[in-house]
């Protein structure tokens, strides 16, 4: 694929009959390198007019689209872009309008005292990118090894009585490897070939994770290899710890960190009773992240185990005693992502 060409032509066959004119954003869209920015598996979609999913829900613009912003806004460079999220729900006196949303979305990040600075593109972004690709083939393939288990159930004898004692890896080897078209039984034939169909999609399925799966530890090992030295971070842990992060300088504070991961303490003292409660907002797939590292820690990690034993005989719950540890650990990840380790 020759990428100056496709430049080009997304430029003069996209952009321009969508009357944007103004040279700066005709240059600018000329040397952004867009491709960078798009999953790996969408790379070659990056000059086309359509969206394309970037993960979590997000979608990237159409070149046009994006063309037709920037020349409304005509930002500067020294204008600074700030993140705004979800916005919270109030009562619209004033009505509703795409417009009014806007405004209303930039006086809420404008009277913060912090304001959200935008995550990272690049590798982070590809990494975002592998992860929601390889979450989506995961949620496939449970559910299509569900539906294979309920059409095990009910597929007509003999068959069911031969399939039932496999495992899984037997049981959709010898379902891909199946050849239907000889039985004469409509039932049996139709619940052959779905058997198969299904079969097969769970392993290519498999296939698709596993793939995915090693391009997120290759990207993690360069991004961040100090995480990987962490007992019980895995590769897809560390991977979400690095998209919530994003970059060096974006979150100014371990608590900051902490309370995005959810996991800072929350005041639920009464009377006499000085405790803390579970923090439930924040970013909900980092705290999922910091909570499979500590269910790793706590099979075989040997001081993990031990201070969940102290906390405990001296009165905390485990429960209290996993929000301990799961502040600690936002601190230490924190502090290893914003000051690496020197390579020996």
């Amino acid at each position: 694929m020759n990428l100056e060409q496709a430049r080009s032509n997304m430029v003069e066959q996209q952009i321009r009959p969508w009357e944007v004119l103004d040279q700066d954003v005709l240059d600018l869209l000329y040397t952004v390198p867009r491709e960078e920015f798009m999953p790996a598996a969408c790379r070659n979609l990056a000059f086309c007019d359509l969206e394309v999913p970037v993960g979590e829900g997000e979608k990237m613009w159409p070149p046009k689209l994006e063309a037709r912003v920037l020349q409304a806004l005509a930002p500067r460079r020294s204008e600074r872009v700030l993140e705004v999220g979800r916005l919270r729900r109030e009562r619209r006196s004033g009505g509703k309008t795409d417009a009014l949303d806007a405004v209303r979305a930039a006086r809420s990040a404008l009277t913060q005292e912090r304001p959200a600075t935008p995550r990272a593109g690049g590798e982070r972004q590809a990494l975002q990118a592998l992860v929601a690709a390889r979450e989506g083939a995961v949620n496939a393939k449970r559910a299509g090894l569900c539906q294979l288990r309920d059409l095990v159930i009910t597929t007509p004898e003999p068959l069911r009585s031969e399939l039932r004692p496999l495992t899984r890896a037997r049981l959709l080897q010898r379902l891909a490897a199946t050849r239907p078209d000889g039985r004469r039984d409509p039932e049996l034939r139709g619940s052959m070939l779905a058997l198969r169909s299904i079969a097969r999609r769970v392993l290519q399925l498999t296939a698709e994770e596993r793939e995915l799966a090693r391009e997120i530890e290759t990207l993690t090992r360069k991004l961040a290899p100090q995480l990987l030295a962490q007992p019980g971070v895995g590769p897809l842990a560390a991977a979400q710890v690095l998209i919530s992060w994003s970059h060096r300088g974006r979150i100014r504070s371990e608590a900051a960190f902490a309370r995005l991961a959810g996991c800072a303490p929350i005041p639920a003292s009464s009377g006499q009773t000085v405790r803390y409660r579970l923090d439930r907002g924040g970013d909900r797939r980092l705290n999922r992240a910091l909570h499979m590292i500590l269910v790793t820690r706590r099979r075989a990690h040997a001081p993990t185990i031990a201070y969940i034993n102290r906390r405990i005989q001296e009165g905390k719950s485990r429960r209290e005693a996993t929000r301990c540890l799961k502040r600690y650990l936002a601190r230490n990840l924190y502090r290893l992502l914003e000051n690496p380790p020197m390579p020996t």
